[in-house]
């Protein structure tokens, strides 16, 4: 049956996937970026020349996201500077080229929940606004070759008209663009789903508790909300849109917005980036809304992550949840490829070096000097917040200092704790422990003069922060679970003279990175924590050096600035090998026409195949697949009135072409007037008559009994596999199993099978997405449909050439040669060379073959367009004569000289498999359901008429 055919990555579109081949003499991916990288780099260099990036200076900044205190003289004017580095990008709107020659930019329209301006109304009409410049912010900054466009909440509610248009204006001028949500929808999708549900979920802390029915209810509205808050920030983005444009979607906020993008617009250029870790499939599961939230995510064109650990979780979410496959590129889905690939965030390191030679960083870095004389000073940068493992850094310190009382004068510990969330009670909490903990530390080891423990809940300024750094001899990043984490990147940066340790958590993206020349650890491990501490402060000048310069090296190159262009550039490539893949995608069934040309025909033939194409989905209303109702294939309920008109037309002969054995289509099909054709064609009959077997009478099935065996030893070993005995071949089936462990055990399956049962054995292995499927040489429907075709002319069921031909079905590459069979625009030597090749493989060990009752096969393929050749003048009556004349004469299987088929009369569709060799596709059964009701009422309707 066709269970075995759900998704599979196609041969012909494997060169695509292919970094480094070209195809068709299009320059391949790897050229195309590397083509792109050194564009980038000459015009990095020009807009440097120009002066572009003059004008934005380095006093303030954000720690990890977080942002930092301005001094009140140097608001307003940096402000100013920062966001017109992005408004010097501004070029013309009209036209592809700008004043001055060179090529117009294109626009990067940057969507995030928050717009990088806060916004504060000081009348009806009038508002300051505040810019909070995060890392993104600095990340675009540099980034010359686009014109670069903000999409956003502004953090503020605005519920009346003017106020919304005033503050639109306002925004327009720093070149962002606001959404406006309502009290209500920020207070569910923000503070609920996203600090409730998402972001404790992706960074590995439980759900909520459901101990009351409200708390799933509220599950419920939160999810509503964000789902509503993602589509208020496409119709913005819609609304602005223009054709080229890129839109980049940032973080878990907006997970459902490349869904609602694509919606709109299937062309628009979607890149979607997630700043915070992504979970294992085991946690993300737990999610309720999880399948949702991944499909949407998917409709995006490319998806990036910080490490490759998070795409490998993301990828494999996918598919063991929505049974999608996963490929080294991304994850596809019927032809859909989803580029998923990890784009490590950097600084601006420039920014930082120039710093540590600015005035008033000198004079911090000598009061700290002076402050701190005779002790190493050890630093720790966080957010307070649950990940950052604050309290496990804090008491491997206090563990350090039990354990090496001689280095109690000598060391001293500034933590620099800023302030989130202080109004949820969790977070309060953290700040009672971690002070706590602080107190008693210093309690115990301090004195009259000095603490070990300086802490700190604020923030700090530019520079005063990167006096902090380069006063540091060891850093402390101990988070528990952590997207990336910046602090360490920025320590590196300040460290040109000291040459100072980096200890970093091995659960940071940064560990990816930076973990040659870091101390990894793991926070949990206190005790490990300690000794790591002793170990840096200890450590050698020349292996600190030697640490130093590979992290330096590897933070000075991977810029923020390089990150931002690099995805920006994969996602313009993502969209350039989309087209060309695209290129191999069949359009869908135009089914007017489709109707149309049936309508007008004489005498029409229809090939359906089963499962997947006439079945009846088993999970139609969104439940989890039911492996016991799935396996019972059953035709869909609303298909057996159209079906059972269309079989009843005399003008029609129908046919069911499946892979499963005849028990099933007898279930099925028994009450209809129509011909059944089982196991991919072997056996055949009219349901008003016997089963009769149109296999090979020579046909060797010795090696039957031994793949049996395997397949039962593979079944037991695979939970939730299964196999499938049929006259003509097995299968073996673990579509239900775990992913990963049924691919292993398939590979293993094979390798037993080709070292034993079937090594010198004339057969065809087959393989599905999940499924093995052994058959005999030659048993594919595209050989079986000649013989067919011959049989129903035999038996008197076609009374004229057939003039209309719809062949739809869920067929496995091997199986989509029926396609091929029936296509009259093949050359007329092509199609005789397909059609003799079918021939040849079906005569490959047997030359006489059976039909049942009757003698040898006389394989005669004549030309298609065999009846074309009669007489045009010739009466209707003449044209009768001629054809009850060649049924008379044709021996019992010349079944391809019955076609009188032109090429505007012919459709075949693939259902639900986008890479196929079909004219057509459909989408699902549901579109099978309502081709074939159209059909059979348009058929109805027309012979009622004629009938008046």
């Amino acid at each position: 049956m066709e269970s075995i055919e759900d998704t599979r990555i196609p041969q012909n579109n494997l060169i695509l996937q292919t970094p480094g081949i070209k195809y068709n003499g299009v320059p391949s991916r790897l050229e195309r970026l590397l083509r792109e990288r050194e564009l980038r780099k000459s015009s990095r260099s020009l807009y440097a020349n120009e002066g572009i990036r003059d004008g934005y200076r380095d006093s303030d900044v954000s720690v990890n996201g977080i942002e930092l205190c301005l001094s009140d003289g140097d608001k307003r004017t940096r402000d100013e500077e920062l966001i017109e580095g992005l408004v010097a990008a501004k070029t013309l709107s009209d036209g592809s080229e700008r004043l001055d020659g060179r090529p117009q930019k294109q626009r990067l329209l940057v969507v995030a929940n928050r717009l990088p301006v806060s916004a504060v109304r000081k009348g009806e009409d009038s508002w300051a606004l505040e810019v909070s410049v995060g890392g993104l912010v600095r990340a675009l900054l540099g980034v010359n070759e686009f014109e670069a466009n903000w999409i956003g909440w502004a953090g503020v509610n605005v519920s009346d008209e003017i106020g919304q248009r005033s503050l639109t204006e306002a925004l327009a001028e720093k070149r962002c663009i606001p959404v406006f949500l309502d009290q209500e929808t920020v207070h569910q999708y923000y503070n609920g789903y996203c600090n409730n549900i998402l972001w404790p979920l992706f960074h590995y802390l439980p759900l909520p508790q459901e101990d009351r029915l409200a708390t799933t209810r509220s599950f419920q509205s939160q999810f509503a909300a964000y789902k509503k808050a993602n589509q208020m920030f496409a119709d913005v983005i819609n609304e602005h849109y223009q054709e080229g444009d890129v839109v980049w979607c940032h973080d878990y906020h907006l997970m459902f917005l490349p869904k609602c993008l694509k919606e709109y617009n299937s062309k628009m250029k979607v890149g979607w980036f997630l700043h915070t870790p992504f979970p294992s499939s085991e946690i993300h599961r737990t999610l309720p809304s999880r399948s949702e939230l991944l499909r949407a995510v998917l409709a995006a064109d490319l998806v990036g992550f910080h490490t490759y650990d998070y795409a490998r979780h993301f990828v494999s979410a996918c598919t063991r949840i929505l049974g999608l496959e996963g490929t080294p590129e991304g994850v596809e889905d019927q032809g859909k490829l989803t580029r998923v690939a990890a784009f490590p965030i950097g600084i601006d390191s420039d920014r930082f070096i120039r710093a540590l030679e600015l005035s008033p960083v000198k004079h911090h870095i000598k009061e700290l000097q002076e402050r701190f004389a005779g002790r190493k000073v050890m630093l720790g940068v966080d957010r307070l917040d649950m990940i950052k493992g604050i309290p496990q850094k804090i008491l491997a310190f206090e563990k350090f200092l039990e354990e090496n009382p001689d280095w109690r004068d000598k060391v001293v510990l500034l933590q620099i704790a800023v302030p989130t969330r202080t109004d949820v009670p969790e977070y309060q909490k953290l700040t009672c422990q971690v002070h706590e903990i602080v107190g008693r530390i210093n309690g115990r080891f301090g004195t009259l003069t000095a603490v070990p423990i300086h802490h700190l809940d604020r923030s700090l300024d530019f520079n005063a922060l990167c006096a902090i750094y380069a006063v540091t001899v060891v850093a402390l990043v101990t988070s528990l679970r952590d997207g990336m984490n910046l602090v360490s990147y920025e320590f590196v940066a300040c460290q040109a003279s000291k040459k100072g340790v980096l200890i970093l958590s091995e659960f940071a993206g940064a560990a990816q990175s930076l973990g040659a020349g870091a101390i990894l650890v793991n926070p949990w491990n206190v005790t490990e924590l300690a000794s790591s501490i002793v170990y840096a402060l200890t450590m050698s000048a020349h292996e600190r050096e030697k640490r130093h310069h590979h992290n330096f090296m590897h933070v000075t190159t991977h810029t923020s600035q390089e990150w931002a262009e690099t995805f920006v550039s994969e996602l313009n490539d993502t969209v350039v090998e989309a087209q060309l893949r695209t290129r191999q995608i069949p359009p869908q069934l135009p089914t007017k026409l489709a109707i149309e040309r049936y309508l007008r025909s004489n005498n029409r033939l229809l090939i359906l195949g089963f499962n997947a194409t006439l079945t009846e989905p088993v999970d139609a209303q969104g439940r989890r697949i039911d492996q016991l109702k799935e396996m019972e294939l059953k035709l869909h309920p609303d298909l057996k009135e159209p079906l059972r008109k269309l079989c009843n037309d005399p003008k029609t002969t129908v046919v069911v072409l499946s892979g499963s054995d005849r028990n099933v289509l007898d279930e099925n099909f028994g009450e209809y007037r129509m011909w059944l054709a089982a196991e991919h064609g072997m056996f055949l009959r009219q349901t008003e008559g016997n089963w009769m077997t149109t296999m090979p009478e020579n046909l060797n099935m010795d090696w039957a009994d031994s793949v049996k065996h395997v397949f039962e030893y593979f079944t037991e070993r695979t939970p939730r596999s299964h196999f499938e005995l049929r006259e003509t071949s097995l299968v073996w089936n673990y579509k239900y199993t775990d992913i990963e462990f049924g691919r292993l055990q398939s590979k293993d399956l094979l390798q037993h099978l080709w070292t034993g049962p079937i090594s010198n054995a004339s057969v065809d292995v087959v393989q599905g997405s999940r499924s093995v499927e052994v058959r005999a040489v030659g048993v594919t429907k595209g050989a079986a449909i000649d013989r067919i075709l011959g049989e129903i002319v035999h038996n008197n069921d076609v009374k004229a050439p057939i003039d209309y031909v719809l062949c739809i079905g869920h067929f496995l590459p091997k199986d989509e040669d029926i396609y091929s069979f029936f296509e009259p625009e093949l050359p007329l030597g092509q199609a005789a060379t397909t059609r003799t090749k079918i021939a040849n493989h079906l005569n490959r060990n047997t030359s006489n073959h059976s039909a049942g009752k009757s003698g040898h096969w006389a394989v005669s393929y004549k030309v298609s367009q065999q009846a074309s050749t009669l007489d045009k003048k010739a009466g209707s009556n003449e044209n009768g004569n001629w054809w009850s004349m060649m049924r008379d004469r044709m021996t019992v299987h010349e079944g391809s000289s019955v076609l009188d088929l032109k090429a505007d009369n012919y459709f075949s569709c693939a259902v639900g498999r986008k890479c196929s060799t079909s004219r057509y596709l459909l989408g699902s059964s549901a579109d099978v359901v309502s081709l074939l009701k159209e059909l059979a009422y348009c058929s109805s309707y027309r012979a009622a008429s004629s009938y008046k």
